[in-house]
């Protein structure tokens, strides 16, 4: 499968964007798909994953209650609602599946397949 991650732009402290995830060569429905993010200089760093059948999902503390996963299988389709952005969300933002029984990992490790990512500068 091939991942394209979008979405990403220059936005001010407080708004909000919202990232896609889209799927080529598979069906998507196969796989868990989590986003991740990687500021500059840093580790990256787990955001938030979404169960095959979208009816699990996990946050990260630091984005609990602000950024939303979901997706539509029919669109083939993964979204990362990202809302009340603070400047330390500033980041590179990739996507990535995981074709394996669903454990709700963290862990970059455990993820196949990767997009390209997209960046995300919030302003102060």
């Amino acid at each position: 499968v091939q991942l394209q991650a979008c979405g990403g732009g220059l936005v001010q402290a407080g708004g909000s964007l919202s990232l896609s995830c889209a799927a080529s060569g598979r069906p998507f429905s196969i796989y868990n798909v989590a986003w991740f993010r990687q500021a500059p200089g840093e580790e990256r760093d787990f955001v938030a994953v979404i169960s095959r059948t979208g009816a699990s999902t996990s946050h990260a503390n630091s984005v609990k209650g602000r950024f939303t996963i979901s997706r539509d299988h029919a669109k083939n389709m993964v979204y990362l609602q990202m809302n009340a952005l603070k400047p330390e969300d500033t980041a590179v933002y990739f996507c990535a599946a995981d074709p394996k029984a669903w454990t709700g990992s963290t862990s970059e490790y455990d993820y196949d397949y990767w997009g390209q990512g997209t960046l995300v500068t919030v302003s102060s």
